[in-house]
């Protein structure tokens, strides 16, 4: 008998408050779409059983941004003390029914579909703990864990949890390889000009 189709939630992290920006990056527009509903398109096209947003600065600007999309909310009241409490947020809000978590960050506008439906495909083929992307000699999201993680990422008190728990369990992952430049985040004015400028990838 073949075993159970593994669920994977993903958590899309867009609580952040984008100071070096200085105003919502989120919310900035690439081919007419805004980045964090251009990520959140991304990743439920990839094939995922659900998609929980964690919404901190200016959520309701950002929830009005997903308006129409089939992904779930949540709000993280603690978000200014950094990423890992809103790892923390979307972990509990989706770890119920989900066998895997995948977290995708809604800054980086070059993860694609394919990319996100690879991640979660190397693990249901797998089953492993863990699947990190790597671009170049950079890791970074989309990055899976499995259920057997859970409660090591809600027990890290820190805004690098997620990096530490990838560090624990690195001798056990399953590795993704992309293209360098598809890591390219937002994070300054100078990186969304370039974006607006070139355009989007293919």
């Amino acid at each position: 008998m073949a075993e159970p189709r593994r669920r994977v939630a993903a958590v899309v992290l867009a609580a952040g408050s984008s100071t070096r920006m200085g105003r919502n990056k989120l919310l900035l527009a690439l081919e007419g779409e805004p980045l964090v509903r251009r990520a959140v398109r991304a990743t439920l096209e990839a094939g995922v059983d659900r998609v929980v947003v964690v919404l901190g600065h200016e959520a309701e600007r950002v929830r009005a941004a997903l308006a129409g999309l089939p992904c779930d909310t949540v709000m993280n009241p603690d978000h200014v003390r950094g990423v890992g409490t809103s790892v923390h947020t979307g972990v509990r809000q989706a770890s119920a029914e989900a066998d895997a978590i995948l977290i995708v960050l809604a800054d980086m506008p070059f993860v694609t579909s394919a990319m996100i439906a690879a991640t979660v495909e190397r693990y249901r083929a797998t089953g492993v703990p863990l699947v990190v992307s790597r671009y170049g000699d950079v890791q970074a999201p989309p990055t899976l864990y499995d259920r057997t993680l859970f409660a090591e990422l809600l027990s890290i008190d820190d805004e690098r949890c997620a990096k530490q728990v990838v560090r624990r369990h690195q001798g056990q992952a399953e590795v993704v390889t992309w293209p360098k430049d598809a890591l390219q985040d937002v994070d300054v004015p100078a990186d969304y000009e370039g974006l607006a400028a070139g355009g989007a990838r293919s």
